[in-house]
């Protein structure tokens, strides 16, 4: 089993391009080892009938290449299909005794499709294959055993289903007439009828209605929740599990709209400085109204007119002291125009002074847990900049009134008392820079490294008044930063491809004109096109001077999803030739634990950096350079398995470093916190075997020279590393308390990066199975007790999960309390306090609103106001805020925050199980003799627990207040219950005094 892409970089064709009226084929080469000459293995028991769909390759020939498994490949390429249906050819192939096959397909002539590198795994029986999707079903025949599906002299039932919601490739309709029998499974295939709609139509003899369910054929089903679908005769629409009787057609057009909306009323216009924000009420419509033309008159720029998605916008840097009026006018999808509004008018003040740059509190990083946010779905400060993008109606967004940029920093910054309140002194936040592509709120697909996203920021709550503003409540802000990738459009600055585009009577509706002048930055509208996503200078119909891309401006042979013409060099490509190798690789990825998954692309909205190249390597680092000066605390970063570890050790953390140093003094940049995500999907030490696919791999410095040049070293120590294996690697002692001592930990050969705790992370389907998987891994981290522990995240859940944590409240109470207590920082996603959006897909592109998804929009449960009095402590809160705050595991996250914080063993100590049974108990200290501290605790999770050969001395429990005397060096504790722990700490004296019960008891800590 391979990895496949985690959501956000799944930005498949058919969630971004597509959505974009455009599709790309990637073509590959077989595996070397599946080309075998073998013949094909005789015929007996087991035979498989492999259909194949042509639409989207338009070969002039199709070949199948399989081996039965557990047998031989065919010779290359294979054996010939034959025409089948429209636009399917197939296959029958004997498997003799096997269950199954390995397949892929090719057009004789060299290009190949084989499942971007994986093979496509087939089973017997009837199979098709249709853009990557495999089912289980006959797409050319009617029935299996079963009723007539085609229509007769009986009465008969059409049903549209409504695929927005499901996603399907195939969708087969399984039924049975009242008082008949069910067809066989999965059903009867279900044909196109327009975007977004299949249909059939189906004979139901005497019967009036029919039990119907849907399928993928692979073995997903819309069973309407398991009470099957009641559909009568005649014709019937099947949409967000709701069956409509004589229904109007789906995909017969609308009459002509020509009724305007009504003209907006209550405009107003209130100066704040440099900007005006202009608000209204919303005007109504008979279908529905789509956007506003705002109007501005006045300043030295004269009239300017600017379309807006909501009911607020925000007009910024106009010129001071200068008097504006503003006019506002509603229009709809037909393009009907209201009336032109009153008009509302304001004068400019003066120009705000810029915030003064911040610094890093320099703190060790252990002490600080970690709340981890999308800025743009936490909270809502200021709506003028809130930006739908061109995904904003095919998501489901626009439905919801849930633009993706919602979010910003002005939100963030006015709620942060509530991330105080709960107890958390850093906040990781996602990527800052300028995106560009059609689905990137995000911040994952970064164009200007070197510029705020202004969809981010507002007046007076800029990216640096956030860092101020965290800074002054003593939190930390930690930025998440990209090096492997930018956008597909390249990375201003450094590259930015010209594509081809033609505004023909197809395409005009996507290439916008180009605006001389106009300079894209997330947030202002251009004129000509309307849009704040304007693309009208990524395209060109002339060939660029110097363009490498082949085949310029010809026709590919294929098609969008609409039926529209695709040009070659239209869309950007690793393989075109489009982007120069200085600075881009020229490959996509093809295994996930090889050599090419830190030196190709991804997927195509991620255009993997050549990040061996010096001009790379200098744009990156002055980008960042940028942030540290603003005073960030550390940089959380993305992709970093991408990169090969020879080129973090000599580049890229190297200068972190010395910039920080530079900046800050070394203490700061010993205490700049990086740490890496490692995407280690698996629940093994080592991931399949491979160290240099293995978060721990990338904690420690090289052990070798290699070639002075980055691309050659890189491959030498992969090979190099390899070759060593699993048991020739590092290990440490840095996590482990030697018997009960605290020992200076070892950080020598430290290569400045940590890592998020990815098989914790993958485990947490309970808390025993991850707290064992972890201490499991620790010898080979260069210190794990800066790990960085997650149940989910903006990812995945626990087990490579695409949902987010649903495992209950207890179980989540019990989770905290052994992050809170073990070794490693512990870190929660955004609203998991309230288990926000449980079960719930945690990402789905634009293919469905991300108020369903566990991305959704938090700043509901925020409303209000929020003050804290320190951490883990609230002292005021009103609105529905106070309602949150009063959660369980509000409750019992505060008082973890609170008991973590009082024990100084529990941030940065050392652990062992040595003398201890239990389950998860272990004991922990920490000792500095700089500070005079001393810190020693008993820690045991759920469960009873003994300790033996443990120091004598009086122990307080930091949850109960309750004193034990040890004599004779042991203890015992009795099991406190899921979700509840013990913590005895003990008393030293003085400074190092145990602090008795910390906080008050809750519904889990008592």
């Amino acid at each position: 089993m391979r990895h496949s892409p985690h959501p956000r970089l799944r930005r498949l064709l058919a969630a971004a391009a597509a959505a974009a009226g455009l599709l790309s084929l990637l073509t590959a080469v077989p595996d070397p080892a599946d080309a075998s000459s073998a013949v094909p293995v005789a015929a007996a028991e087991n035979t498989a009938t492999v259909f194949y769909y042509t639409k989207t390759r338009d070969w002039a020939a199709y070949n199948l290449h399989y081996a039965p498994d557990g047998g031989s490949w065919t010779a290359v390429p294979g054996v010939r299909m034959e025409a089948a249906c429209t636009d399917w050819v197939k296959k029958t192939v004997p498997l003799g005794g096997s269950t199954g096959l390995a397949a892929t397909f090719t057009n004789g002539s060299g290009v190949w499709d084989n499942n971007s590198g994986k093979n496509y795994a087939l089973g017997t029986g009837a199979i098709t294959v249709k853009d990557g999707v495999v089912a289980h079903s006959d797409p050319c025949a009617g029935t299996g055993t079963g009723p007539d599906p085609s229509p007769g002299t009986g009465n008969n039932a059409t049903v549209y289903y409504s695929t927005t919601t499901v996603g399907w490739s195939t969708t087969n309709l399984h039924y049975r007439p009242t008082g008949g029998s069910w067809t066989a499974v999965p059903g009867v295939g279900m044909e196109p009828a327009c975007t977004g709609w299949v249909k059939r139509s189906v004979d139901l003899g005497t019967a009036t209605e029919m039990q119907a369910a849907f399928n993928n054929g692979n073995g997903v089903w819309d069973n309407n929740n398991g009470s099957d679908y009641r559909v009568p005769a005649g014709v019937s629409t099947v949409k967000d599990r709701k069956v409509t009787k004589d229904a109007p057609d789906p995909c017969v057009a609308e009459p002509a709209d020509t009724e305007a909306p009504t003209v907006p009323t209550s405009v107003k216009a209130d100066a704040d400085g440099v900007s005006v924000v202009l608000t209204w009420e919303p005007s109504s419509d008979n279908r529905g109204v789509t956007k506003y033309q705002v109007t501005r008159v006045g300043g030295s720029k004269g009239t300017r007119v600017s379309d807006v998605g909501s009911t607020v916008f925000s007009d910024a840097g106009l010129e001071e002291r200068t008097a504006y009026s503003y006019t506002v006018r509603a229009v709809d999808a037909a393009g009907n125009t209201s009336a032109a509004s009153a008009a509302a008018k304001a004068t400019t003040g003066t120009r705000p002074a810029a915030p003064a740059p911040g610094k890093p509190l320099g703190t060790d990083p252990r002490k600080d847990p970690i709340y981890f946010v999308l800025t743009a779905r936490f909270d809502d400060g200021d709506a003028s900049n809130n930006r739908g993008g061109s995904q904003d109606v095919k998501s489901g967004n626009a439905a919801h009134n849930d633009p993706m940029f919602r979010g910003d920093f002005k939100g963030l910054v006015s709620k942060l008392d509530y991330v105080k309140g709960l107890g958390f002194s850093a906040i990781w936040i996602t990527p800052v820079v300028l995106n560009r592509s059609d689905y990137d709120y995000h911040g994952y697909h970064g164009y200007d490294f070197y510029k705020v996203d202004g969809r981010l920021e507002s007046a007076g709550a800029s990216y640096q008044d956030l860092i101020n503003a965290a800074h002054a409540k003593g939190m930390k802000i930690y930025q998440d930063v990209v090096y492997n990738h930018s956008s597909r459009w390249g990375a201003k600055g450094l590259y930015t491809p010209t594509v081809y585009g033609v505004r023909d009577d197809q395409w005009s509706w996507y290439y916008d004109e180009k605006s001389e002048g106009f300079e894209y930055d997330g947030v202002s509208v251009e004129t000509k096109s309307g849009k704040s996503y304007y693309n009208g200078d990524l395209w060109s119909t002339a060939e660029p001077s110097g363009n490498t891309c082949l085949n310029w401006g010809k026709p590919t042979g294929s098609t969008s999803a609409e039926g529209y013409r695709i040009y070659n060099c239209q869309w950007p490509s690793p393989t075109s030739g489009m982007f120069p190798k200085t600075y881009y690789h020229n490959c996509w990825l093809g295994n996930w634990e090889g050599e090419d998954s830190r030196s190709c692309w991804l997927h195509e909205d991620l255009a993997d950096f050549n990040t061996e190249s010096a001009p790379v390597q200098n744009y990156l680092i002055g980008a960042y350079d940028k942030y540290i000066d603003m005073g960030v605390d550390g940089f959380r970063v993305d992709t970093a398995v991408h990169i090969p570890r020879t080129t973090w050790n000599r580049r890229f953390l190297p200068a972190i470093q010395e910039r920080v140093t530079q900046r800050f003094g070394a203490q700061a940049a010993k205490n700049f916190f990086v740490f890496g995500e490692v995407g280690a999907f698996v629940n093994d030490k080592w991931n399949r075997g491979s160290v240099n696919h293995s978060a721990q791999f990338y904690t420690w410095k090289e052990r070798k020279e290699y070639d002075a040049d980055d691309t050659r070293a890189a491959l030498e120590m992969y090979d190099y590393e390899e070759k060593l294996g699993t048991g020739a690697q590092p290990v440490s002692s840095n996590a482990f308390l030697d018997g009960n001592a605290y020992h200076a930990p070892d950080h020598s050969e430290f290569s400045g990066m940590n890592v998020i705790d990815m098989r914790m992370h993958m485990n947490f389907g309970d808390a025993d199975n991850a707290y064992n998987n972890g201490k499991d891994s620790d010898d080979s981290y260069n210190d794990a007790t800066y790990n960085v522990v997650y149940v989910d995240s903006h990812d995945y859940g626990p087990n490579k999960s695409s949902e987010r944590y649903a495992g209950g409240t207890d179980a989540w109470a019990e989770n905290m309390a052994l992050m809170w207590t073990f070794r490693g920082i512990p870190t929660l996603y955004y609203g998991s306090e309230i288990e926000f959006q449980a079960g719930k897909k945690i990402d789905c592109g634009p293919s469905c609103p991300l108020a369903t998804t566990g991305r959704a929009y938090y700043g509901d449960h925020l409303a209000g106001t929020v003050e804290a009095a320190d951490f883990g402590q609230v002292s005021s809160a009103t609105g529905e805020v106070a309602n949150t705050l009063g959660k369980p595991l509000v409750k019992h996250v505060q008082r973890l925050n609170e008991i973590r914080r009082a024990v100084p063993a529990l941030q940065m100590g050392q652990y062992s199980t040595e003398g201890i049974t239990g389950s998860m108990a272990y004991k922990r200290r920490y000792t500095d003799a700089a500070s005079g501290v001393d810190s020693f605790a008993l820690v045991t999770v759920t469960g009873a627990a003994t300790y033996s050969g443990i120091p004598n001395g009086t122990y307080r429990d930091a949850v109960t207040g309750d004193t034990k005397t040890v004599a004779d060096g042991r203890m015992s504790v009795a099991a406190p219950g899921k979700g509840n722990l013990r913590v005895y700490v003990l008393d030293l004296g003085g400074s190092n005094a145990a602090p008795g019960k910390v906080g008050s008891a809750g519904p889990y800590l008592k």
